[in-house]
């Protein structure tokens, strides 16, 4: 009996790191970092918004510590947030996302009509960006 009672310690200690999605596959940490490549968009594109940079990296250590609790390493959340591919696929997601809003590169107007509509809702866009108007 006692060797059973360890062997379900054992198992019940090991599943959630079983269950764990790969990290770039993990919701909520795709969908939190898409809000910041998505506000990193409106602020070069738009000259009367700016990035909270201090925040951002507030949302980024947030999440960070988020990704530890779920059960991923160190190592692989570096490696996830350093990743040029990675990168690449979150910039892309953020410029369909924003077209899908009517923004295009070209079209400051648009993206800082999203960017002031994002910090009017308080959305986690919103929070990152700051309206110089």
């Amino acid at each position: 009996m006692k060797r059973f009672a360890l062997t379900l310690a054992a198992i019940a200690i090991a599943t959630p790191a079983l269950a764990l999605v790969p990290i770039n596959e993990e919701p909520t940490i795709v969908n939190t970092l898409l809000q910041g490549f998505i506000g990193d968009a409106i602020d070069d594109n738009c000259d009367s918004i700016e990035a909270r940079t201090l925040r951002a990296l507030g949302e980024l250590n947030k999440l960070r510590d988020l990704a530890l609790d779920m059960g991923y390493s160190p190592d692989e959340i570096r490696a996830f947030v350093t990743s040029k591919e990675e990168k690449a696929k979150g910039k892309s997601l953020a410029a369909e996302w924003l077209k899908a809003k009517g923004a295009e590169p070209g079209n400051p107007d648009a993206y800082c009509a999203i960017g002031e509509e994002e910090i009017a809702k308080e959305s986690l866009i919103g929070y990152l960006l700051r309206s110089t108007k």
